[in-house]
């Protein structure tokens, strides 16, 4: 479904983007997929973290109605459950009736999963509703969001859609044969 795979690849506190199967994997990985039709609008990083945003192809992160943010949090080891209430915390504090509600969470390859929905009816910011959903990773080297959200409540499709997409995200690490990456990728 989404063609186009990325990969974040810590390495030594650098992080970079990969198209698979092309180059060699090594450590721990973070496999997230581009959306067709999406593009990378924003990028940084620093020794603590990294944030890629990306946009459909006709929006800007400044100016979007969809957004999916990848965040690693280098050498954090915070479980799922406490980084999820924080934010909560934060979108408590900024915006009036925002609700928090589980979606799914487990161990997936070896590693501590947690996905949820957040929601705020109106974001002072844009005058606009705000919905994402999150995903949370626990690694041995990092703590890894992927966060898909959408400035209007969006369909039952396009929710089934996206969490779908969320569920695909994952974690691996050549060092460990338990948690190995997926076939056809090399150390």
């Amino acid at each position: 479904m989404f063609a186009a795979i990325f990969l974040v690849r810590f390495v030594a506190a650098f992080s970079a983007f990969f198209i698979l199967p092309a180059f060699a994997l090594s450590a721990e990985n973070l496999l997230v997929a581009v959306p067709p039709g999406y593009k990378v609008g924003h990028q940084a990083h620093n020794a603590r973290q990294l944030i890629t945003e990306m946009v459909p192809a006709g929006e800007t992160v400044e100016i979007w109605t969809e957004m999916v943010t990848v965040q690693i949090f280098f050498g954090l080891h915070e479980g799922p459950a406490s980084f999820r209430l924080r934010m909560e915390k934060l979108w408590a504090s900024s915006c009036s009736g925002a609700k928090s509600a589980p979606v799914g969470g487990g161990l997936v390859n070896g590693y501590t999963t947690m996905t949820w929905r957040m929601s705020c009816p109106l974001n002072k910011q844009t005058g606009k509703p705000e919905i994402t959903w999150f995903k949370a990773i626990v690694g041995n080297d990092s703590f890894y969001v992927v966060q898909k959200a959408f400035k209007a409540e969006p369909s039952p499709e396009k929710v089934a859609e996206w969490v779908k997409y969320l569920d695909g995200v994952s974690v691996c690490d050549t060092r460990l044969p338990e948690r190995k990456c997926p076939a056809g990728m090399r150390e």
